[in-house]
């Protein structure tokens, strides 16, 4: 059984439905998952940080805020520089989702930012196996990955909606699929 730690954070709590989304995926993925919240990370010593170090996947989440990831995960990725001096995380799998209130709303830069993190600490990075949704006169709002997104998984939230409502359903979806990938190919890894 593979090891997969998602950490995020959730501004609103759209991003932790698709956190929960993405780690329900995991579990029938085969995957034992642990949930962490950025927020909650502050203390060096702190339990979650050893989580992640034991993992075998670490899957980043957070909210694209201004064209980017929140700062409160931006402050993790700072900390996680200590991680790196040691190389702990070299060759583990690495994944990242995000949610935004805009279709778009420069979800690609923030997915770009977890990639360039991975790569920081020498990860390997899987993407998102599912052509895109909703792209042509037979597509739907309720079709997987309706935001067409490769890099990892991409959900949208109204920004007058709470998280009991949105993101919608095809979006988590979308991040359960995700989530079983990731835990598929980092068994499969682990094998290698």
């Amino acid at each position: 059984m593979s090891k997969v730690a998602i950490v995020y954070h959730s501004g609103y709590g759209h991003t932790a439905r698709q956190a929960e989304a993405v780690a329900q995926g995991a579990r029938d993925g085969g995957g034992e998952v642990t949930l962490l919240k950025v927020d909650e990370l502050t203390d060096m010593d702190a339990p979650g940080w050893a989580a992640l170090d034991a993992a075998d996947a670490i899957v980043f989440g957070s909210p694209t805020y201004m064209g980017s990831y929140s700062a409160p995960f931006a402050t993790f990725k700072d900390a996680t520089s200590k991680r790196w001096m040691t190389s702990a995380w070299a060759d583990k799998i690495a994944a990242g989702f995000t949610n935004s209130g805009a279709q778009n709303g420069d979800k690609g830069n923030t997915l770009i930012g977890f990639v360039t993190l991975a790569m920081q600490h020498a990860m390997v990075w899987v993407g998102q196996d599912l052509l895109p949704g909703d792209n042509s006169s037979n597509g739907s709002p309720d079709d997987l990955n309706r935001m067409g997104v490769a890099l990892g998984a991409a959900s949208q939230a109204n920004v007058d909606a709470g998280p009991d409502v949105a993101p919608p359903p095809s979006d988590l979806r979308t991040a359960e699929h995700f989530g079983k990938r990731v835990a598929t190919i980092t068994a499969r890894f682990a094998k290698a």
